[in-house]
């Protein structure tokens, strides 16, 4: 059976690219029927928060990638990496090195001045014939694992093709520090394992993990799985995604006020593509995700793109969802949002002029707030031909059926007594009612709003 997993360090926010990783992990699972499992690989204790955990795990949850396992923490499985360190030494696929890390740094430093490539030399690495150095008192040793000195260590690559690393490239990893701790590309090996991962699906700036990984697996004699390398994400401008982009979190894309199925959609197309297809549902997406449509060139972040496609997503949302989504927007900004006008009603007028909701709860916000229309407005729209008309219109109003047609019916009979065109009056109420120039048509405007809340504003037409 698939089994796939998304293994964030809880060291920052989900990002946009990691966030592209958990979602296509988790439909090539949904594709075969498969498990998805996710995993905090949180060993890195100076750089893992609650609170970056928390984010990781609220990010999946906004986005709706239910995982089938876990979450696992490294941190709780301690115990198991230690008793696989303990098989390796004793098969001798491991072994204890005292080199200090003063000592690691001078090498380090030598290689470099002499142009050669940063490395350990097997200072500690047992050999035939090698006699070492008695271990030093008091220094308690880090754990290398014994990687292979000759031939080459291949993979083919699910979205690279075939991958080969000389071994004589590798140097002896460290995969528990002298405090015991174990490191992070032995987690990852132990975990795989014993979670029976026969899938790797992640970001390509893993691939140089990849041979250590693999090397290890094959002296613990295991499956290895397949690997799958995303390429990167670049900007907008063409240069790598970063902070200075505003890809900060996934959360940040729920304040700005995306919808999740349209950041799902937009981070489905990131490097992937079903044809022509643009728009498409999660389901429909797991049924078509495979692994050979991925390209290996890096994918480009288009915020118009996404723009266009949170607006699409909006149109055809449901207005009770929406105005559920608005509500505590509006509540964060101090506005108390009554019975009436329904914001449901109001969500419905404007879903379709909006591009995110942000946009929405701006619209929504002026019906339950008082709003001074800007001198400029009125004194362009508040003219004297059509103030004549607007006190027909609203002389009119308290005896009229409170629906549109109604409203629109004496907004005609109004500006038609008095020689106008539609917008002489039309504007007018626009400007009183919301302070704006641009909304919907004016008598579904004005039957959103209570009677007496219309005859209030407009009472200060004069």
């Amino acid at each position: 059976m698939i089994r796939t997993r998304f293994a964030p360090s809880p060291t920052g926010f989900l990002h946009i690219g990691g966030a592209r990783t958990a979602l296509f992990s988790w439909a090539f699972a949904r594709r075969h029927g498969g498990s998805f499992i996710l995993r905090i690989e949180d060993t890195d204790l100076a750089r893992s928060t609650p609170e970056a955990v928390q984010a990781i795990l609220d990010g999946m949850n906004w986005l709706g990638l239910k995982h089938d396992e876990g979450p696992f923490y490294q941190t709780q499985r301690m115990a198991r990496y230690q008793a696989v360190i303990e098989e390796m030494l004793a098969a001798g696929t491991a072994y204890h090195c005292y080199m200090a890390p003063e000592e690691l740094d001078r090498l380090r430093e030598e290689q470099r001045a002499q142009g050669l490539k940063a490395r350990y030399n097997g200072a500690w690495r047992p050999e035939p014939g090698k006699v070492l150095p008695p271990p030093p008192a008091g220094v308690s040793p880090a754990v290398r694992f014994r990687n292979p000195g000759d031939g080459v260590v291949a993979w083919d690559d699910l979205v690279k093709g075939r991958i080969e690393i000389a071994n004589a490239e590798l140097d002896d990893l460290v995969i528990a520090r002298a405090d015991g701790t174990p490191t992070y590309n032995f987690c990852v090996v132990v975990d795989d394992f014993d979670m029976g991962i026969t899938h790797v699906i992640r970001g390509d700036d893993h691939v140089n993990n990849t041979p250590r990984q693999i090397n290890i697996l094959r002296a613990l004699g295991v499956q290895v799985p397949q690997y799958a390398h995303l390429s990167m994400i670049l900007g907008d401008d063409g240069q790598k995604l970063s902070k200075r982009h505003g890809a900060v979190s996934v959360m940040q894309y729920d304040d700005e006020g995306y919808l999740p199925e349209a950041v799902l959609n937009y981070l489905a197309r990131l490097g992937w593509s079903h044809g022509d297809e643009e728009i498409f549902s999660m389901a429909q997406f797991c049924a078509w995700f495979d692994l050979d449509h991925i390209t290996p060139s890096a994918a480009q972040f288009n915020t118009e793109k996404l723009n266009w496609l949170n607006a699409h997503y909006l149109k055809r949302a449901d207005a009770a969802r929406l105005a559920a989504l608005v509500l505590p927007r509006l509540q964060a900004r101090g506005v108390t949002v009554s019975a009436t006008p329904s914001l449901p009603a109001i969500v419905t007028l404007y879903q379709e002029r909006v591009a995110n909701l942000n946009e929405l709860a701006d619209a929504a916000e002026v019906f339950y707030v008082d709003i001074a229309p800007k001198a400029e407005l009125r004194a362009k729209h508040l003219t004297p031909e059509a103030l004549p008309a607007l006190a027909d219109f609203v002389a009119g109003l308290p005896d009229i059926a409170w629906e549109a047609p109604a409203i629109g019916a004496l907004i005609k009979q109004s500006v038609a007594a008095h020689g106008l065109k539609m917008p002489k009056l039309a504007m007018p109420l626009r400007v009183l009612l919301t302070g704006q120039e641009q909304t919907p048509s004016v008598d579904a405007l004005v039957v959103l709003f209570p009677r007496q809340e219309v005859l209030r504003r407009l009472s200060g037409a004069g």
